[in-house]
């Protein structure tokens, strides 16, 4: 088994964790803040669902480059649409709830998104120009 070949995963486990940590300091900073507190979904749930997904894009990226290199750019723009929409379902409870915190908890919400939508699109990159 080529450690190499899964590579990328492990760049989205260190990233996901870096960007985890930060994020917590942040809430940990503003604890006595009421816009920090009572949100629908916890910031580990949040983080949970798109670090999960983040590895199954990556890891079906990692099957389709083994049987066509050529299709992997596509594929990532299919199950980043896909991940897109179930998002959206994650959302919608956000979205019609009377929380007086929900301009808050839809920003936290959309930066998480943004951020693991970079890193795997880092990591995607990473692996379209490693074209061995």
């Amino acid at each position: 088994m080529s450690f190499k070949k899964y590579q990328p995963i492990l760049e989205v486990v260190f990233l996901s964790i870096l960007v985890y940590l930060l994020h917590k300091l942040v809430f940990f900073l503003n604890e006595n803040n009421p816009k920090f507190q009572s949100f629908h979904f916890p910031i580990e749930v949040v983080y949970g669902f798109f670090f999960v997904c983040s590895l199954l894009i990556i890891l079906i990226l990692i099957k389709v480059k083994k049987i066509n290199i050529d299709n992997v750019g596509y594929t990532f723009l299919l199950v980043t649409c896909i991940k897109m929409g179930i998002s959206y379902a994650l959302l919608s409870p956000i979205l019609h709830s009377g929380n007086p915190n929900l301009r808050t908890e839809k920003i936290d919400f959309f930066i998480i998104f943004a951020l693991f939508l970079t890193i795997e699109t880092i990591v995607t990159a990473r692996i379209l120009n490693n074209k061995q």
